[in-house]
């Protein structure tokens, strides 16, 4: 960085110093990441700002790495942050530090600077960017309630009444079910009773989720969970007709504007997208992940809410733009060869920005977009005048009841 610059962030900058972290563990803010070294304390000039603090534990002796954890804070300015490490737990220690040890820190602080690394500047503007819509109260909001982002999360069985929507396991309800039948028959009548409960078992559900049934019905431990904004499963307002069902499945502007109503402001959806991105590509959450595509699926799906939140799609515009530059090259390849969702709701995306008659500036973004997409990644989104194949819709004929 130049000298002006320097001598700006040594003044105003935050520090977060990290005691006890071993040799090798692997550490990082933001988009940075590193081997510690034995004099390792921790990072210096950290420019005021949200910022994302990672690290992954290295075992001595096989030198397999930790899942990844790591915590969002904004750093205001002249911050200064104080961390431990717990041996014991090979993790950050979750006791506070008392003020009377931060403050014979600070005296200290001339010995310690020498200890301390200056924030990698040069990632400064591009994470300002993949950070434009998360203020510190929504990343305190979705965090999980302990603050700690972890890639592996700690799973506990869930008990019958925890299950989504009340529903047993396949077991305990066949054998409850067949508890009641030998109460209420005997002799040949069970054989038949036997036969019908069988039927009602084979139509309970299908093939899927009847195997899930199968499957341990796990939660993450408390605290430990995401607190992302649940997208709405019924896609179309209480008492809707038919007419009105199909056109909220075709515009999903409604499941949209009730997420929306969720946050402080329309913007903070985008904040959401952001903070979703950060904590798969950096925090290596699948968790994350899932609910970052299920957001683009969305805002992808939608036609009326173009026009009324003009400001958000120009965000969501800018914030997938830069999210797909810096998106791992596998992840990437897997989106064109498998045209999967992410692909095929960017082409109706676009196709909806024409159909909808989208102009002025936001036009102008959609089509740079699509224009860099097709340059820089060879994705092919020609013939958007026409339906996919599988696209195209089915039409079913409805007999009324005489």
């Amino acid at each position: 960085m130049d000298q002006e610059t320097a001598k700006k962030l040594l003044v105003e900058g935050g520090t977060f110093v990290f005691l006890g972290v071993p040799q090798e563990t692997q550490f990082g803010i933001d988009m940075q990441c590193w081997n510690t070294e034995e004099d390792f304390r921790g990072i210096k000039m950290i420019p005021p700002g949200l910022h994302y603090i990672h690290f992954s534990g290295v075992s001595k002796g096989t030198g397999d790495v930790s899942p990844r954890s790591g915590f969002m804070h904004y750093f205001h300015k002249k911050e200064f942050l104080v961390k431990m490490w717990d041996k014991d737990t090979e993790d950050m220690s979750k006791e506070e530090i008392t003020e009377e040890s931060i403050q014979r820190l600070k005296d200290n602080l001339f010995n310690l600077d020498r200890h301390l690394a200056p924030y990698p500047y040069e990632i400064w503007q591009k994470w300002k960017l993949l950070t434009s819509q998360i203020p510190a109260e929504l990343a305190a909001k979705l965090s999980p309630e302990n603050g700690m982002i972890r890639a592996s999360v700690e799973l506990l069985s869930m008990t019958d009444e925890e299950r989504p929507r009340g529903v047993k396991s396949t077991a305990s309800v066949e054998s409850q079910e067949s508890a009641e039948e030998s109460t209420q028959v005997s002799g040949e009548d069970k054989e038949e009773v036997a036969g019908q409960s069988t039927a009602k078992r084979a139509k309970r559900g299908t093939q899927e989720e009847r195997e899930d049934a199968m499957l341990p019905d796990l939660k993450p431990a408390p605290g430990m969970s995401m607190r992302f904004t649940e997208i709405p499963r019924d896609k179309y307002p209480p008492g809707s007709t038919p007419e009105e069902i199909t056109k909220h499945y075709l515009d999903q502007s409604y499941s949209l504007e009730l997420m929306i109503a969720q946050h402080d402001e329309p913007l903070h959806i985008i904040g959401e997208l952001q903070f979703a991105y950060l904590c798969f590509l950096i925090g290596h959450s699948l968790e994350a992940f899932e609910h970052w595509k299920n957001l683009v699926i969305l805002m992808c799906s939608c036609d009326d809410a173009i026009h009324k939140y003009r400001s958000v799609f120009f965000h969501f515009i800018r914030t997938i733009e830069i999210q797909i530059e810096e998106m791992p090259e596998d992840f990437l390849a897997d989106i064109v060869m498998n045209k999967n969702l992410v692909y095929k709701k960017l082409r109706e995306f676009f196709r909806t920005a024409y159909v909808s008659k989208v102009d002025g500036r936001l036009l102008t973004m959609i089509e740079r977009f699509k224009d860099n997409l097709t340059d820089k990644l060879q994705w092919d989104f020609t013939g958007l005048d026409a339906d996919e194949e599988d696209e195209r819709p089915v039409i079913v004929q409805l007999n009324e009841a005489e």
